[in-house]
């Protein structure tokens, strides 16, 4: 398949420590043992650090590449180099970046920043300009923006050439866009369904390069819709939950699906926003029989969807179904 498909991690916050620790290892190692190409650690206000689970993951796999969600509030880019280089000498292995600008205000306004949506990618383009040139430099490196200064200041350890990060950035708005072109980052989407992209124009000739979804696929469509309703319930808490979120972020990409109209309660689409409007994930699910999700994941990889990052893994079913959707929406382009 054409397409590098990575899992997420499970969040520390919804078990003790025991557990969480059991799941981690079982979730990477089975994302590793059915070829996946990664794995995303989130990192927000409420989760464990992201590094330490990162070093986890590492020591329980051979060639998982760990995709580490990073925003600039949380450490300075020197340290965030520093980590890297490390992590490169210690287990010789790359990681990925998930750049992200922050989206619930409410957290940025916890740490004392109230920096404007806009001038929040301008300062996440600075950051990440910052680490690539500390990682990348065999010099001592001097940078002058608006948000980070730095002077004379050199990276040790170095870190090899073959094991330089891969840069994603997640976003929706035009600024999302923009600085994923200045920093050499592949966009990571929150999509809408395939036909509502088709109709917005907004790939604007270039493709849709990375898409973040949950997939639930079963042999039959009652089968499937019957597993999701038993995983994401419909409830009253968890509407309030996300209306409460919604007024609290100002990511394009929750505002736009907080608008998609239609996909939450039905089981006549695919495309589904019940977890999403019941504040079980962040992300729409793709749900029905096998041909019918591999259809509307064709339409995906048709408009050029490189990478898929998909939800947590609840068990080895989800990733043996996922594979084989995606190696089924595969043959349909080879078909077209």
């Amino acid at each position: 398949m054409d397409i590098d498909l990575f899992t997420t991690t499970p969040q520390s916050v919804e078990f003790d420590r025991h557990l969480f620790l059991k799941e981690l290892k079982r979730i990477a190692k089975q994302t590793e043992k059915y070829g996946y190409k990664g794995i995303l650690v989130y990192s927000d206000n409420r989760l464990a650090d992201p590094w330490l689970i990162t070093g986890i993951i590492l020591t329980e796999t051979h060639h998982l590449l760990p995709m580490i969600a990073l925003q600039p509030m949380y450490m300075h880019p020197y340290t965030v180099a520093k980590k890297i280089a490390s992590i490169g000498l210690i287990y010789d292995r790359p990681i990925a970046l998930n750049l992200v600008a922050g989206g619930f205000v409410n957290d940025l306004k916890a740490m004392g920043d109230h920096t404007p949506h806009d001038q929040r990618y301008e300062r996440l383009a600075e950051y990440t300009e910052v680490i690539q040139l500390l990682l990348t430099s065999k010099k001592a490196v001097t940078y002058e923006g608006e948000f980070y200064v730095i002077k004379n200041l050199k990276l040790q350890p170095t870190l090899p050439e073959h094991l330089q990060p891969t840069y994603y950035l997640s976003g929706s708005s035009d600024m999302a866009r923009k600085t994923a072109v200045r920093l050499g980052a592949k966009l990571i989407e929150y999509p809408e369904p395939t036909a509502d992209y088709a109709k917005s124009g907004r790939t604007n000739g270039n493709g849709i390069k990375g898409i973040r979804v949950g997939i639930l696929a079963r042999h039959s469509h009652d089968k499937a819709w019957s597993d999701a309703l038993i995983r994401f319930p419909n409830t009253r808490s968890g509407e309030l939950s996300h209306q409460v979120a919604h007024k609290t972020s100002d990511s394009e990409w929750h505002k736009t699906l907080s608008g998609q109209n239609g996909y939450d309660l039905s089981e006549e689409s695919v495309y589904w926003l019940g977890p999403f409007k019941h504040y079980h994930t962040f992300c729409p699910y793709l749900v029905g029989d096998f041909d019918e999700v591999a259809r509307e994941l064709s339409g995906y990889l048709q408009i050029g969807c490189k990478t898929c990052i998909l939800d947590i893994p609840v068990s080895e079913i989800d990733l043996q179904t996922t594979l084989h959707v995606f190696e089924h929406a595969s043959s349909y382009m080879v078909k077209a």
